[in-house]
């Protein structure tokens, strides 16, 4: 008897407490850190629409012409130094022959739009 209660370790009642504060510390952060991708996703967006204006311009800097483009894939194909993300969803249209204006979306993300405009100087929402 003197042998089991001179050993250490922890109690049963110990380890269920530890467990129970780790499962409440995890049910409150993965939820968040979904939040976060999502946000993560609009900005690689955000991003992708941002490069796309940056190479129409250079492409108008060259040659006096806007380019549009369908998608992603068409744009990477046209615009100098664009390269698409995965996921992205990504239009450019032209508006007359002096402006462009161009949208975005990812499929992961919140569901968030992004607008471009060239006449307003940036992206407008």
């Amino acid at each position: 008897m003197q042998a089991i209660r001179n050993s250490k370790g922890f109690t049963l009642i110990e380890l269920l407490v530890v467990v129970a504060i780790i499962g409440i510390l995890a049910a409150i952060a993965i939820p968040q850190f979904a939040v976060y991708r999502q946000k993560g996703f609009d900005s690689r967006a955000e991003s992708d629409l941002r490069n796309a204006a940056t190479a129409e311009e250079s492409v108008f800097a060259s040659s006096q012409a806007y380019l549009a483009c369908a998608d992603a894939a068409t744009c990477q194909t046209n615009l100098p130094g664009y390269k698409k993300s995965a996921g992205v969803t990504l239009a450019m249209t032209l508006v007359g022959t002096t402006a462009f204006a161009g949208t975005s979306t990812h499929a992961n993300g919140t569901g968030k739009v992004w607008s471009y405009d060239s006449t307003a100087g940036g992206i407008t929402n």
